[in-house]
Parts: C-alpha cells; sequence; structure tokens
C-alpha cells in the first residue's frame, strides 16, 4: 500500500502539527490542569476552529473541506502528539461524522456549520457497564412521535462539557436508535469523571428523557449498522491517537538520552539504551502502518473490520512498551510532573484501558481468524 502523502494531507498534517504545538507549551498546559473545572483549553479549541481544520472531514456543503477519514486520521495524529486538551476526536469522529454520513438534513443544517465553526461540541456516548456494546442496556420507549430514553452510560469522552451527546439504545424489539440528546435535557444528569489522563469524562444518566423524532439519527432499522460504523471509526482514531503519543515519546526519548551522560558520555552511546530504542522505534512503526493502513481503508469506504482489529491490538501493546521504555530511560525525569514525559505516559494508559488490553484484541482476533471473517 502506498502512503506517500499527497501535498494536501501533508499540509493539513502541518497546520494541526504548528497550530497543536504553539498552542501546548508545558506552562499552558499546567495552567490548564491546576486550575478547576475539566482539562479543556477553549483558547486553542477556538484557534483550531478559525484554521479550518474542525471542518476537515465535513462536506463543502455545509461548511467543510470534504476531506477523508486519513485526513482527519491526521489531524488527531497531531492531538497525540501534543496531548493537547481539546475534543476533536470527539467531535469530529464520534460526532461529525456520524451526523454527516447518516443525519437528516435538518439535522446536518443545524449541527455540522456550528462545528465547523467551534460552536459545538459533540460526542458518543458508546459504554455501559458489562453490557455487550452492540446491544446496550438503555432503553429507548416510544412516547408519542418520540421516544424517552431510561439507562446511564459510563466513560462518555468529553461528556461534561459536549453541546450534543449521540447516545444508543435499544427499543422493545430490539432494534437499536442512536439519538442526538441535549446533556442540559431534562432527565439528563451528568456527573464528571475522575480519568488516568486528566481527559474530561463523564457518566450520563437518563431518566426519561424526551427525544423529538426529529433527533434520532437514521433509520432504526439501521442502528446496529450506524453503531458499528461509529465503533470502527472511533477505535480507528484512538489508533491514530496512540500513534502520535508513541512517536512523541520515543521523540523526547532520544533526545533527553543524546545529552544525559554517564561516565562522561550520552547514555544514547551505551548499548542497553541503544537496543531498548530499536525495539521502541520498531514498535512505533508498527503502530504507524497498522494504524495508516486502518485509516487509509476507512477513508477510500473499504471494509476494514481486519484492519482495524489489528491496528487496536498493536496500539494497545506497543503503546505501552515505547512509553514504559521512555520512563525507564528518563529515569526520575520519566515521572516528574514537570516534564511532559508523564502526560504520555498517563495518555497511553488509558487508551490501552479504552482499546481492551492486548490479551483480550489476540482473542478477538484468534475469533475473527476461527470464524473464517479475517
Amino acid at each position: 500500500m502506498d502512503f506517500a502523502f499527497t501535498d494536501e494531507q501533508t499540509a493539513f498534517a502541518d497546520l494541526a502539527a504548528q497550530i497543536l504545538g504553539d498552542g501546548t507549551a508545558p506552562e499552558r498546559l499546567r495552567a490548564i490542569e491546576d486550575r478547576d473545572g475539566p482539562r479543556f483549553d477553549a483558547e486553542l479549541w477556538k484557534r483550531v476552529a478559525e484554521s479550518g481544520l474542525l471542518s476537515i472531514a465535513i462536506p463543502e456543503a455545509y461548511g467543510g473541506a470534504e476531506q477523508s477519514f486519513f485526513e482527519l486520521a491526521l489531524v488527531v495524529e497531531q492531538v497525540g502528539r501534543t496531548t493537547a486538551p481539546i475534543p476533536l476526536l470527539e467531535t469530529l469522529v464520534l460526532g461529525a461524522l456520524p451526523v454527516a454520513e447518516f443525519g437528516s438534513e435538518n439535522q446536518k443544517q443545524a449541527i455540522l456549520p456550528a462545528v465547523a465553526e467551534g460552536r459545538m461540541i459533540l460526542t458518543a456516548a458508546l459504554v455501559e457497564d458489562q453490557t455487550d456494546p452492540q446491544r446496550p442496556a438503555t432503553r429507548a420507549e416510544t412516547m408519542g412521535d418520540g421516544l424517552a430514553l431510561h439507562g446511564k452510560k459510563v466513560c462518555v469522552p468529553a461528556g461534561e462539557i459536549a453541546d450534543r451527546v449521540l447516545v444508543p439504545a435499544s427499543l422493545d424489539d430490539g432494534r437499536v436508535v442512536i439519538c442526538l440528546v441535549d446533556p442540559s435535557a431534562s432527565g439528563v444528569r451528568v456527573e464528571a469523571l475522575t480519568t488516568t489522563s486528566g481527559q474530561p469524562e463523564a457518566s450520563l444518566t437518563l431518566e426519561g428523557v424526551a427525544v423529538a423524532a426529529g433527533d434520532v439519527l437514521g433509520d432504526a432499522d439501521r442502528g446496529a449498522e450506524i453503531l458499528n460504523w461509529i465503533r470502527e471509526r472511533g477505535t480507528a482514531a484512538l489508533c491514530s491517537l496512540s500513534l502520535g503519543v508513541s512517536a512523541e515519546a520515543l521523540r523526547l526519548t532520544s533526545e533527553y538520552t543524546k545529552e544525559r551522560k554517564q561516565f562522561d558520555q550520552p547514555i544514547a552511546m551505551f548499548q542497553a539504551v541503544g537496543q531498548r530504542q530499536a525495539d521502541a522505534y520498531v514498535d512505533t512503526e508498527t503502530v504507524r502502518l497498522t494504524s495508516w493502513q486502518a485509516a487509509s481503508r476507512l477513508g477510500e469506504g473499504l471494509p476494514a473490520s481486519e484492519e482495524i482489529a489489528v491496528a487496536k491490538y498493536w496500539a494497545s501493546f506497543a503503546g505501552q512498551r515505547v512509553v514504559h521504555t521512555a520512563v525507564h530511560q528518563h529515569g526520575g525525569m520519566g515521572v516528574d510532573r514537570d516534564y511532559p514525559l508523564h502526560r504520555y505516559f498517563l495518555y497511553a494508559k488509558q487508551l490501552e484501558l479504552q482499546l481492551g488490553g492486548a490479551s483480550h484484541q489476540l482473542r478477538k482476533l484468534g475469533k475473527m481468524l476461527a470464524d473464517g471473517t479475517a
């Protein structure tokens, strides 16, 4: 597969790197993290919107650049490289993409231009306690022309700062509906959660939340398909985020070991240090190859379940190995909260938890092979 970037793809990646890099100086990140409230930089979010990056995957008819998922993944990668405190993945991948693909004209008109201009934050509530994610325990009961939602969602990314949340729920007949829910609506209770990396997450308790017919995304007969569509792209985007985290942790380690000296020479000259960095480099490139392959197939509209499963395994397994190597080679500096590396370690740990762990992914891949679906 040819992964040579087009000039346009390079321009998007470079623009994201510049804006996010300029807006995530260590002092700025510490100030955001030390204040009360969610880890969210509204000023950086505004600058990203003004640059046009929030419109990257939105159709031209709604104020967007109408690029593919691959271009969007390149921007998400830069969020990982900078640990930028903005809900770009949540808003664009979990929210805007499904609306653009399955939404009604009214939904697109109401949501997509606002997202492109940075006026609306979106997310999706895909996780529940101990349930099959494809069969939500959250119930949707018929109420007049609309629905009433009952249930609880957990680990909702950017849930406490979102303006709309895509909420999957099960109808009495077993079909799945995806509802656009306003977190400030009657019957919704939002509770902020403490996370490993400090990224904002929330639980959503839904008690008879009224959803108008016009706020249901797509057709209930395709609800399970839509839910799987969202989950696949969300997983692929997390792999791109992991790539950014791994690549920057490796870069920081390389720079540090070239400057840190023992016995009057840089520790990068020591064979054991070089061997571990070589392993970390191979791991990072493996995450890069598999995440790009998954994102490329999604961008071209091709089936990508197998590629996503492989990328998910490597992002979880290799991403952890890279940041552990980085912390070990930094010594005490690796756990110093005044040094940026600790953010990458915490991000990688949270990504491992979100992706499900390496052993879990191997079991899923094994089942796909046994079932002949891989």
